[in-house]
């Protein structure tokens, strides 16, 4: 076998190439539930003016456990949600409300962004310099 190089070097474009005007823009990507979820409660206990601690211990759930859910890492049951929610003074229904009202707002933002006239995506690319 002969390893034969080429002497032409390999050219990686740094930007994409630009997009055909009849290709369709991708969806935008619908929020995450239990971001939404977290969003909420977070928002509610800092409203409050509360320790994460504090929720925790009131809610009989473990402070790492709901930090992981305010950042919207673990999916929490219903019972964990609900001890949350009345831990900050709210029932399900109340959380799960303002957890739809906030997925609705998102939702109508993302779609009015990808249909703004002129609106263009950020290059999400790598550049390399030597």
């Amino acid at each position: 076998m002969s390893n034969q190089v080429s002497d032409e070097a390999r050219v990686i474009p740094l930007r994409p190439e630009p997009a055909r005007p009849d290709a369709p823009e991708p969806a935008p990507r619908e929020p995450l539930w239990r971001d939404l979820v977290g969003e909420v409660l977070r928002r509610e206990r800092l409203a409050q003016e509360r320790t994460l601690r504090d929720v925790a211990d009131a809610a009989r759930i473990s402070l790492p456990y709901l930090s992981e859910v305010e950042r919207g890492r673990k999916e929490a049951s219903s019972e964990v949600l609900a001890a949350a929610a009345h831990a900050l003074g709210l029932g399900l229904g109340d959380l799960l409300s303002l957890t739809q009202s906030e997925l609705i707002r998102q939702s109508a933002a993302a779609r009015r962004a990808a249909t703004t006239p002129g609106h263009r995506r950020p290059y999400g690319g790598l550049c390399l310099a030597a």
